[in-house]
């Protein structure tokens, strides 16, 4: 039996940009190919779950986004899906050359990478079993519920600098930058009561002080405007969509719809908000995720 080794930074191409990950070798032959939330990198973003994965044997592939982390693209902090999609793909493929990967792969991710996942489950029916934790999938309806948590005035704020910062990214400017998360009132891209809680649950102790905790204030129009779920019915393998049952971030209804549309899907509950899974739901969702990625990636059938 192999012995297991701790993790390994790796590097692979996505386009012509280079994109940085940790490679955990794993000892059963599958993998795990996990991407973080919207501008989290990937220590903060996966760090958890793929050390639970890997002591469970299975190799993972924890990756940043380009323009984030330890990746390489400019400008800095800037959402593009297109983009995102097309380095989770990279990734996958990245995976399949690991020399100990002989087995199935899995996809990861929370957040907006929970929407990827969807899409890129849709498009690529050899993914042999997905994860979607928490997953942001109707972007406009999301936002809608979200503006119950913030003011008027600070809405019209954050519109009026993403317009901005849009028009700047037109003719070469550097990125207007917000705030990840902030109190209602202020300008940040997150004002929902859970979405205070990102701090705490992904950067306990201030863990990860290199990560940037900000974004281009034109991705939240992206955002804002993503609609992944719409391809959860093309999505023919495994799923296992995680909800929150309290989560005022990702509202929990239109992850149920995914799981209802999806052919193949499993859905998991958990107790609390968007970052649950991080906090005190964190043994009830490592558990789900192990079962289906056991059932799926090393059983037979």
């Amino acid at each position: 039996m192999r012995t297991k080794t701790e993790r390994v930074r790796t590097r692979f191409t996505s386009g012509d940009i280079e994109c940085a990950a940790w490679h955990y070798p794993g000892t059963n032959g599958a993998c795990v190919v996990m991407a973080p939330g919207g501008a989290v990198d990937k220590e903060p973003g996966t760090d958890p779950f793929a050390r639970r994965f890997h002591d469970a044997g299975f190799t993972v592939l924890a990756f940043d986004f380009r323009r984030f982390g330890e990746s390489g693209g400019q400008p800095r902090q800037l959402v593009r899906m297109r983009e995102q999609r097309a380095d989770f793909e990279a990734a996958i493929a990245h995976a399949a050359t690991l020399p100990e990967v002989t087995g199935r792969i899995a996809i990861w991710g929370f957040s907006l990478a929970g929407g990827h996942v969807v899409r890129i489950a849709a498009r690529h029916p050899g993914i042999a079993a997905a994860i979607a934790q928490t997953p942001l999938v109707d972007g406009p309806r999301s936002a809608a519920r979200a503006s119950r948590h913030q003011r008027p005035l600070a809405m019209l704020r954050f519109l009026g600098l993403g317009l901005l910062d849009a028009l700047g990214g037109i003719v070469g400017r550097a990125p207007i930058l917000v705030p990840l998360a902030g109190a209602p009132g202020t300008v940040a891209m997150l004002t929902t009561p859970d979405g205070l809680d990102g701090d705490r649950a992904l950067n306990p102790g201030n863990r990860y002080p290199d990560w940037l905790q900000a974004i281009a204030a034109r991705s939240g129009i992206r955002i804002s405007l993503y609609r992944p779920g719409r391809y959860a019915s093309a999505v023919a393998g495994p799923l296992l969509v995680l909800v929150a049952d309290q989560d005022r971030t990702a509202p929990p209804e239109f992850a149920l719809r995914v799981a209802h549309s999806a052919s193949h899907a499993e859905l998991a509950r958990v107790p609390g908000g968007h970052y649950a899974p991080f906090l005190d739901a964190h043994e009830q969702a490592v558990e789900a995720e192990l079962v289906f990625l056991r059932g799926h990636l090393l059983s037979d059938g």
